[in-house]
């Protein structure tokens, strides 16, 4: 199996400096979300015409995106006004913009407690500002902030384990909260390569992917922490998805622009596809085995599908 290049989808043109970030998909409605950060919008995708749709805007400083499926809801986080979205998936209305710490980037959801995490940035010259936040989704309140102890990256959430991981940039680690007792960070894994960026898991193996920015892919067993295995990537990278039903991780890098596709049961690279410098965000499609890879330079999204 391969990624092979079946198109390009134009987006709008960027309305001043700045690229893509994050993006979700929703695939019982078959939609893209796509952090449009230099329009301060969220760009909406169809995944089966594989055409741009519509743009959500107002979103000042967009980077994550997050669906929930069970509730119908999109989750954005944004940066330059501290708060996440809760956004309709049905219509693209914004429902609720809650204030959470400073700068939230990474967002995970518990759909059994209606938990949204959103890992905020901080700031370093304000004490105390590397946190996350937690909110009730259900009522759409803020409960509280848990400290952590440096600039947080991606977050995901383990359904099985009823568990938050936290990449953490410095010093290198995983953060671990637990979604039953959310009001403390419970232990933390050491990362052995600088600058923990993209994370992603395998929840049948119960193995951790964490993407570092000092070239290293890093596979980390989710219960004990333990290095299972690391190898070195053709750059610094970002976004990463992991493919269940292929056993695949694919992990973005934009410097100097490419995609590369590890075989996750023996971490062999497989492939790598050159997409566009600066490309440093990609999208998963499970349904169709698709992945998007968000150009800047040219403001456009190409799409590569898994083939035999």
């Amino acid at each position: 199996m391969s990624l092979e290049h079946i198109g390009y989808i134009d987006l709008p043109p960027h309305a001043k400096r700045g690229g893509f970030d994050h993006a979700a998909v929703h695939c019982e409605i078959g939609r893209l979300y796509v952090a449009h950060t230099a329009n301060d919008s969220l760009d909406v995708i169809d995944c089966r015409d594989h055409r741009y749709i519509y743009s959500i805007p107002d979103l000042r400083g967009v980077a994550g995106v997050l669906v929930s499926e069970d509730r119908n809801l999109i989750f954005t986080s944004n940066r330059e006004e501290h708060t996440v979205g809760i956004l309709s998936a049905a219509t693209g209305d914004l429902l609720e913009a809650l204030r959470v710490g400073i700068g939230p980037n990474g967002l995970a959801y518990d759909p059994g407690r209606y938990l949204l995490l959103a890992a905020n940035v901080g700031d370093p010259v304000i004490p105390g500002s590397h946190t996350v936040s937690m909110v009730d989704v259900e009522d759409r309140v803020l409960l509280g902030y848990v400290p952590v102890s440096g600039r947080t990256r991606w977050a995901i959430f383990d359904a099985g384990s009823e568990t938050f991981y936290i990449n953490i940039a410095d010093p290198p680690e995983i953060a671990v909260i637990e979604a039953k007792l959310p009001d403390h960070v419970h232990r933390t894994f050491r990362v052995p390569a600088t600058g923990p960026h993209g994370l992603d898991l395998d929840p049948r193996t119960h193995r951790l992917f964490c993407a570092c920015d000092g070239k290293a892919l890093v596979t980390l067993d989710a219960k004990t922490g333990s290095i299972l295995s690391q190898v070195e990537l053709g750059g610094g990278p970002d976004v990463i998805f992991f493919n269940a039903a292929l056993g695949h991780l694919y992990v973005a890098i934009g410097d100097p622009g490419m995609i590369e596709v590890f075989e996750t049961e023996t971490m062999r690279r497989l492939q790598v596809v050159q997409t566009e410098r600066g490309a440093h965000t990609i999208a998963f499609d499970p349904t169709h085995n698709t992945v998007y890879a968000f150009l800047p330079e040219t403001h456009r999204a190409a799409i590569y599908r898994e083939a035999s």
